[in-house]
């Protein structure tokens, strides 16, 4: 199985160099060649005709919007400058952007199903950059308002000068198997009415390393002892900018013991229930749908296949 998850290829040069040079961002986002993305409370414009494609807009189309456009500068390809600005200040999203037909805009995630698994990494990096920006507009330190800076990969204060720059929050999601079984859990919330069952995760503790979270997720959520904790692979998660940390484990112990605090159900299911689960003919079991780094991670364990890099 390829280990590429959606969002995990993004194809830019993120262009280190050219952040340094401030007269060269505002320059290159004036350049006619140069491509924009435009998210309108995060949503994305998509090609409403068949080839399913990012809808890249010129800085020329988004000044004629008459509202204040701030680039944030994304990467480099083929020579040509990658930028992506929000357009929220916009009251209906149906406005000239969409108007002529030719493009719509789509929620993120159903827009990373549609188009390339290059675009829907350029996507995943616009709308977890976007989406910082818009929550740190002002310091931390001081409480004054920021500046964007490097492009949009850092903001700095103008009265106390600290410089702050997008965090990553790293997540462990594991699937723990006990010879044919495998052990899966349900948080509280919508995934049990709708009977769906996924890997159990957790946010990385600072001063813990990934083992150590995989296996303190699992004791804390399900009751189980692990060994054996192998990384698989991993998947950038900009909703709002996670880092998931796909693993697989062995049990050591196989009673249930869940917190009922954090989830409904955890339950051990064979991998035949799993495999038809993941053809959708299992009337009692749902998993996560291939957009989830989840459904991958059980895809693998069900059918015992190795991971090509």
């Amino acid at each position: 199985m390829n280990a590429s998850q959606i969002f995990s290829r993004n194809p830019l040069d993120r262009g280190e160099r050219q952040r340094r040079d401030e007269t060269w961002i505002h320059n290159a986002a004036r350049e006619a060649t140069s491509k924009f993305l435009p998210l309108w409370h995060l949503k994305v414009p998509v090609s409403a005709k068949s080839e399913n494609s990012l809808a890249w807009q010129s800085f020329e189309v988004l000044c004629k919007l008459d509202i204040e456009i701030d680039p944030i500068f994304l990467g480099l390809m083929d020579g040509e400058a990658y930028f992506t600005a929000d357009i929220s200040q916009l009251g209906n999203e149906a406005h000239d952007l969409q108007n002529n037909g030719k493009w719509v805009f789509e929620d993120a995630r159903s827009a990373a199903e549609l188009v390339s698994t290059e675009e829907a990494g350029i996507l995943c990096q616009a709308i977890a950059q976007i989406n910082w920006h818009n929550n740190h507009r002002f310091c931390s330190v001081c409480g004054h308002k920021t500046w964007v800076k490097r492009g949009g990969q850092m903001r700095q204060c103008p009265n106390c000068e600290a410089q702050h720059f997008p965090r990553t929050d790293p997540v462990v999601i594991t699937v723990v198997s006990d010879q044919g079984n495998c052990l899966l859990g349900q948080s509280r919330g919508r995934m049990s009415r709708a009977n769906t069952y996924s890997a159990l995760a957790g946010f990385v503790d600072q001063g813990e390393s990934i083992e150590e979270a995989v296996a303190r997720e699992v004791m804390e959520e399900a009751g189980i002892k692990i060994n054996n904790i192998r990384y698989l692979f991993s998947q950038p998660w900009p909703f709002p900018h996670s880092l998931m940390i796909g693993c697989h484990a062995n049990a050591v112990t196989t009673e249930i013991v869940k917190d009922d605090h954090e989830m409904d159900d955890v339950r051990w299911f064979s991998r035949d229930e799993v495999q038809l689960a993941l053809e959708g003919k299992s009337a009692g079991l749902r998993v996560p749908g291939p957009t989830a780094i989840a459904h991958h991670l059980i895809k693998v364990w069900a059918a015992n296949e190795k991971i090509i890099y």
